[in-house]
């Protein structure tokens, strides 16, 4: 959350500089109107707020703060139209358990998920809290993931419409954008797409796919799949993906020549921007709008 913070706290200052201000200007006004010139002098004291990662006073609420955004996150997905029947999960890893991750019931619609909808599950298939069954394909995927990487906290993979048409390409993304270039050397493809994922075997083909560091994937004849180290950055890499593919698909189109005539960013320049819009503090500040946006249009999305 955003919040005042002093200059001595742990805060990146030189990382921040690159994209706000957020120093306190040394010239004195008084604003006309009704500001009086201690009213003045008082604002110019008040702390900047600077956009910070949460903390907590306890494991549970930690736990609720990450079911509520996951939560929230699932009606964002309904709102563009990502949803697609029972397909489609995200989940997160347990703060206080890390063996266990909550995850989205079967068969519930994006659009009404709260947080006290989510289902505790075991890396062994078993429901831990909740009392509805899970879908198997939700399992298999995200207990592979989060088995395999101690640094995803959640991952998030539904049908939407242009991350699965780009996938049936094959290949991945470009640096066409600066938005692109977030997942510039940090996605890979999954090419071995065997049906609905229900067997273990599968699963861990994939994450051998995804590798150690990447943060997103793209399953041929799928899907995408995205992760983060906090919900908020997992959530914006599939909005930020999904939209990549989008805007890959219309330029290709565009031309005769199709991707070949894409002009691409030089590879140093896409290797900093991806340092300046890829990493998960910049995850984390690129979804708290749309968070913002959600819980004040469907608040009940928080219980």
């Amino acid at each position: 959350m955003s919040q005042p913070v002093e200059a001595n706290e742990n805060v990146d200052h030189v990382q921040l500089q690159r994209a706000a201000i957020f120093l306190r200007s040394k010239r004195k006004v008084v604003l006309s109107g009704s500001e009086t010139e201690e009213e003045a002098r008082l604002a110019e004291k008040q702390p900047v707020i600077l956009p910070n990662l949460p903390t907590f006073k306890d494991v549970h609420s930690q736990r609720v703060h990450m079911k509520q955004k996951l939560a929230a996150g699932f009606r964002l997905l309904a709102k563009f139209g990502w949803d697609e029947g029972v397909a489609g999960h995200m989940t997160i890893r347990d703060p206080e358990f890390p063996d266990l991750f909550w995850v989205n019931r079967f068969g519930q619609y994006f659009g009404h998920i709260k947080a006290s909808d989510l289902i505790l599950v075991d890396h062994e298939g078993s429901i831990v809290r909740g009392n509805h069954t899970v879908n198997k394909a939700a399992f298999v995927i995200h207990a592979a993931v989060h088995g395999a990487r101690d640094d995803v906290i959640c991952a998030v993979h539904t049908h939407s419409m242009y991350g699965k048409t780009f996938s049936t390409l094959g290949r991945e993304l470009l640096p066409i954008t600066q938005d692109a270039c977030s997942f510039y050397n940090a996605h890979s493809v999954y090419h071995n797409f065997g049906g609905v994922v229900y067997d273990k075997e599968e699963g861990e083909r994939l994450v051998n796919a995804l590798g150690p560091k990447n943060k997103a994937i793209i399953l041929r004849n799928h899907g995408l799949l995205t992760t983060g180290k906090t919900v908020d950055e997992a959530i914006w890499n599939f909005i930020s993906m999904e939209r990549c593919c989008q805007s890959q698909l219309i330029a290709e189109a565009a031309l005769p020549e199709g991707y070949k005539g894409l002009q691409l960013i030089d590879p140093d320049v896409a290797a900093q921007t991806f340092k300046n819009v890829g990493d998960e503090r910049a995850g984390y500040a690129m979804f708290q709008p749309y968070y913002d946006w959600i819980i004040k249009e469907q608040p009940d999305c928080l219980f």
